[in-house]
């Protein structure tokens, strides 16, 4: 059309629409964003190995060493102490502070004339064998700071000003100590995706490819290490279940079941609800305790595994009873099978300050007490989410916490069973980093639940039946990242509320601002409504789930 003719009839919305992008065009287009996402983990690879190094400095330069000076100075402590816990992290220290850290510096610096890092990795792999003496060192390191802990109060006074510390992040020092053992399987991850998103054909694939398998090997002693870690976790979690009143927490402990019982009163029959805790060497016979703020159960009485007998004592006035006997004492229970054929008891709520399932402390606004119409506690709506029949109700179906749906159904709930996803607000896939924390960008799986608007839940995967954090959003405040806060993500956000500040970075402009709505609204208190689960952004790209677990 020429310029001053007047004629409008050719600007129809057929003219406007944009040209289709030529084959040669489109193919550059991919290509750019493999290329894009492959730069992408190799810097995630970058900034989790700065967080790493801080680590190792804070526990070799700062732990280690101020340790190591009391005890050279003083000799409140021996020498070989210290060195015992901290076994080689000096090596391992040095290695990544002064070789791996500054090679794959120099690589990203130059990534536009060499965009690689499998030849680095396989250069540099061979080293990690040395976290073979640390990995199997880790057990008895962790006996160490136990046993010294309560042995000098020296030793203790030192990990505790460390600890109170801002670079502690609020963690203490046998967290830190874990991540050496974590960081090998973090690389093999990390070096998964990155081979997933490198063609087959890159001039970096072989080299990544044999980075891969020396690392995969080193990462086997560390994933046995981590199952040890986790056992121990559980002994501690048991360990505060009982308010620290038994010495459970023991390499050389096992724990193998722990749950409800009935026991059977000599003088009446009647049934009370008792704990029992059966561990490789003693069973543990509990009652509540439920007047004591962060003590759930107080210990009875103590039977040794050896020695220890079980005879079922079953009849058709009282089925499903057994007797236990041991050199200490002798009980007759009864399985808690016959849960729903009476009513319980119900605990009076004034007595409870938390869940009596999640621990967690209640309040009158996201945090409600619920009664369990099957055994009589106390929890809160996220735990007692569930129905089931109950025979003292004519069989109707009644509120019951996930405990007793486990024991009347026989099964544990479905992911479906616990609303995780179908009945929310909103999830999604996020990541997410929190200020001043010292890790990087992690992957998680976020709900805020339609029966808790209020509160986002941070899981590992959908179908993860626990949340890993719980975060009330009353009185935060939602808002695009300022330029200071150099995130290098796209789609990014962040929540803060006094000193607390979170980020997350969406799949997509969208996501990132359906997001900004519920986060704002719920900061304001605000009635939210259910949008679909959000998981088409995830699937397109093609990527598989993270565990938030996973420290990066």
């Amino acid at each position: 059309m020429e310029e001053g003719s007047g004629d409008e009839s050719e600007l129809t919305p057929t003219t406007l629409q944009p040209l289709a992008l030529p084959k040669t065009e489109r193919q550059d287009s991919s290509e750019l964003s493999v290329q894009q996402r492959v730069f992408n983990i190799a810097n995630e690879l970058l900034h989790t190995e700065k967080a790493y190094v801080s680590r190792l400095h804070l526990l070799d330069q700062v732990f280690c060493s101020q340790l190591m000076e009391e005890a050279r100075l003083r000799g409140s402590f021996p020498c070989e102490v210290v060195m015992g816990i901290f076994s080689n992290i000096c090596s391992i220290y040095c290695f990544h502070q002064q070789f791996l850290l500054p090679a794959l510096e120099k690589r990203m610096e130059e990534w536009d004339l060499n965009p690689r890092i499998g030849d680095i990795l396989q250069k540099l792999a061979p080293f990690l064998k040395m976290y073979g003496e640390y990995v199997k060192n880790f057990d008895r390191a962790m006996e160490l700071v136990n046993t010294w802990m309560e042995r000098s109060s020296q030793f203790k006074a030192i990990i505790h000003d460390i600890q109170k510390e801002e670079m502690c992040g609020n963690l203490t020092l046998q967290h830190h100590m874990l991540e050496p053992v974590q960081r090998i399987p973090r690389y093999e991850l990390l070096l998964k995706d990155y081979l997933h998103r490198l063609p087959e054909d890159a001039d970096d694939f072989k080299d990544a490819q044999k980075s891969l398998e020396l690392i995969a090997t080193a990462a086997e002693h560390s994933n046995a290490a981590i199952r040890k870690m986790e056992r121990m976790h559980k002994l501690l979690k048991v360990y505060e279940l009982l308010g620290g009143e038994e010495d459970i927490v023991n390499p050389t402990n096992e724990l193998i079941k722990e749950g409800h019982i009935l026991k059977l009163s000599a003088k009446n029959g009647t049934s009370q609800d008792r704990y029992l805790i059966l561990f490789n060497d003693r069973l543990l016979y509990c009652v509540p305790k439920l007047r004591l703020i962060g003590q759930k159960f107080g210990v009875r009485a103590r039977i040794d595994v050896d020695g220890m007998e079980l005879k079922e004592t079953s009849s058709v006035n009282m089925p499903r009873t057994f007797l236990v006997s041991g050199k200490q004492r002798s009980l007759e229970l009864q399985n808690c099978t016959e849960l729903g054929k009476r009513a319980p008891t119900p605990i009076r709520e004034k007595e409870v300050t938390l869940c009596m399932k999640c621990q967690e402390p209640f309040n009158s606004i996201t945090k409600r007490r619920h009664h369990c119409k099957a055994c009589g506690h106390v929890v809160c709506g996220k735990c007692s989410e569930f129905r089931a029949r109950l025979l003292y109700d004519n069989n109707r179906a009644n509120r019951v916490c996930v405990d007793c749906y486990t024991t009347l159904h026989g099964v544990a709930p479905s992911p479906a069973g616990l609303s995780q996803s179908t009945h929310s607000v909103l999830c999604s896939f996020l990541h997410h980093m929190e200020k001043g924390s010292g890790r990087g960008w992690q992957k998680a799986w976020f709900v805020v639940p339609e029966n808790e608007p209020l509160v986002l839940y941070i899981y590992g995967a959908p179908q993860d039946v626990k949340a890993q954090r719980s975060v009330p959003l009353i009185g935060f405040e939602v808002s695009l990242p300022e330029t200071c806060d150099r995130l290098e993500r796209r789609h990014a956000f962040k929540i803060s509320q006094s000193h607390l500040t979170l980020y997350f970075s969406a799949e997509g402009e969208e996501l990132q601002r359906r997001w900004m709505e519920v986060l704002s609204r719920a900061g304001r208190g605000e009635e939210l409504q259910a949008h679909a689960p959000i998981s088409e952004a995830v699937e397109e790209e093609g990527e598989e789930p993270v565990s938030a677990g996973e420290n990066t």
